[in-house]
């Protein structure tokens, strides 16, 4: 991938008291979109104005009426030479309650990286949520529906749903292209940017704030605060803006890192989420077990047994005798032969396990939620639109959040909502800006924000079915990241990737309620 290189330097003041002042470390390189440098600069007054659609709405929320302002529309940030460089889209829900600049406010965005927030916004988080046949399995084809969302917290917090450019209708303006923003920390101080001129338009510098990342949105929150503090060795400006709470849906920080020597054996920090998937769908003696406490089962046995073996298998030191015998205790977790895992010395890739589960019915099981089917054969090989889980919800979310767009919001733009926007994940460059170790976990990041600010909180959300953001490797993750634990909580839902789907809105969206209230009874 490749590497943004900055064309202006940050000018790095130090006073020193002693005679001879220490050695200053080389100035960073900022993100390209702070630095870009135009041979014809270009004004906010030679663009447009920013389109804005607002609208008024009541509703009704865990049994009470609700009236709120719905602000839908465009803002423009400019690079550190006041330049126009992005016009971020977003979606704003004002309480019209009485309510002073304390009230709290949760800005909220998906991952990707390319992904717009539709799917938060319209799957659990937003004051109107998509309706399908069936959570598990529906139908992709319409009709679909939306109804008033009696889940979201929109009780306790306004809330701000974030396109990042390229996404949605956000794009970049002015001198900029979009793949300028294609990399963790320019994404990251744009949103920062775009966080600074809605705190400032709305007047809410003193309200408590709270960032709310799905997938790679997880590492955004995570790298945010770093962007939303600043410093001479960051980004080269002082924002001073900190937040309260930071809350991680399916949170994947070894994402773009080299693998972690002193991680846990990936093998066993994905059989739990194996063996759920085969308890799902009937492949194996349940024992009278929940999914919760089955999970809990094997997590326990592939922390200890399993990882014991692994490590003397690896070694050389595994008999042939203790080799079958574990073989034998992964099939009854997981429904697969014992010659399977002994052939695979007694490790099966999860993208394997998804073809092999359900072979003998013809069928695959889903990536992003384990739940879903889709046929075996026929398969066009895409890892999203043939993901069983994928391909199945996507429509009816698209479907509903244009729908919703149209008739509630009365947004009319010239181009069409781009939900998800692939080719900024393919040119997206996961390396650190200079002045930060490279490598390192994006939970690294998180855990210096805790450190900068005492009274930051971490919601750690996780689906038992996500194949890929696995319970146990976020845990693990986090974890290994030094983040004080003391101020973590982590969740974990009969779900899958969205693990909002299935019958678990409501218990996600009471949790992220019950996050926030404890926030302010500080």
């Amino acid at each position: 991938m490749r590497k943004i290189v900055s064309s202006m330097a940050v000018l790095i003041c130090a006073v020193a008291s002693a005679a001879e002042p220490p050695a200053q470390p080389a100035p960073p390189t900022p993100p390209a979109i702070m630095a870009r440098v135009s041979q014809k600069p270009v004004a906010l007054s030679d663009l447009p104005a920013p389109r804005e659609f607002v609208t008024h709405h009541r509703t009704k929320i865990r049994g009470k009426a609700l009236s709120y302002t719905a602000t839908a529309g465009e803002t423009y940030i400019t690079n550190i030479a006041g330049e126009p460089i992005a016009r971020f889209f977003s979606f704003s829900y004002m309480s019209d309650e009485p309510r002073d600049a304390g009230r709290p406010v949760m800005f909220v965005f998906n991952g990707g990286p390319g992904s717009a927030s539709l799917w938060l916004h319209m799957g659990v988080l937003g004051p109107q949520r998509v309706a399908l046949d069936q959570e598990v399995n529906p139908s992709n084809t319409p009709p679909f529906g939306v109804n008033d969302n009696a889940f979201s917290v929109l009780d306790v917090a306004d809330l701000v749903f974030i396109d990042p450019v390229g996404t949605g209708f956000s794009r970049a303006a002015g001198n900029a292209v979009d793949t300028d923003f294609a990399s963790v920390d320019a994404d990251a101080d744009s949103v920062a940017r775009f966080i600074e001129a809605w705190l400032t338009k709305y007047g809410r510098w003193n309200s408590p704030k709270y960032l709310v990342g799905e997938s790679y949105g997880t590492i955004r929150a995570a790298v945010l605060p770093r962007a939303l503090m600043g410093g001479p060795m960051y980004n080269g400006v002082m924002r001073g803006i900190t937040v309260d709470g930071v809350i991680l849906v399916a949170p994947g920080f070894d994402v773009g890192v080299p693998p972690d020597p002193n991680a846990p054996d990936p093998a066993t920090l994905a059989l739990p989420s194996l063996a759920v998937t085969a308890w799902y769908h009937n492949k194996i003696d349940r024992k009278g077990l929940s999914a919760v406490q089955f999970y809990d089962e094997v997590k326990t046995f592939a922390a200890t047994e399993y990882a014991v073996a692994l490590g003397k298998q690896g070694s050389g030191a595994l008999s042939d005798t203790e080799k079958q015998s574990l073989a034998l205790k992964l099939h009854d977790y997981t429904g697969l032969p014992v010659d399977a895992w002994m052939r695979a010395d007694l490790r099966i890739p999860k993208n394997e396990f998804r073809k092999q589960l359900l072979a003998s019915q013809g069928l695959e099981v889903g990536a992003y939620d384990s739940r879903y089917t889709l046929p075996l054969a026929g398969s066009g090989g895409d890892p999203v639109a043939d993901d069983p889980a994928m391909t199945r919800y996507v429509p009816g979310f698209v479907a509903a959040f244009n729908m919703m767009l149209r008739d509630h919001l009365k947004v009319t733009m010239p181009v069409a909502y781009s939900p998800i926007t692939f080719s900024l994940a393919f040119t997206w460059d996961f390396s650190r800006v200079s002045g930060l170790p490279k490598g390192q976990s994006f939970a690294v990041d998180l855990a210096t924000a805790m450190r900068r600010t005492p009274a930051l909180r971490v919601m750690v959300t996780s689906g038992y079915y996500d194949m890929g953001a696995t319970p146990a490797g976020s845990q693990s993750q986090v974890e290994r990241g030094g983040l004080p634990l003391e101020r973590v909580t982590f969740k974990n839902y009969e779900s899958g990737h969205m693990l909002y789907l299935g019958g678990t809105a409501e218990r996600f969206a009471d949790d992220v309620r019950t996050f926030v209230l404890a926030g302010n009874s500080r």
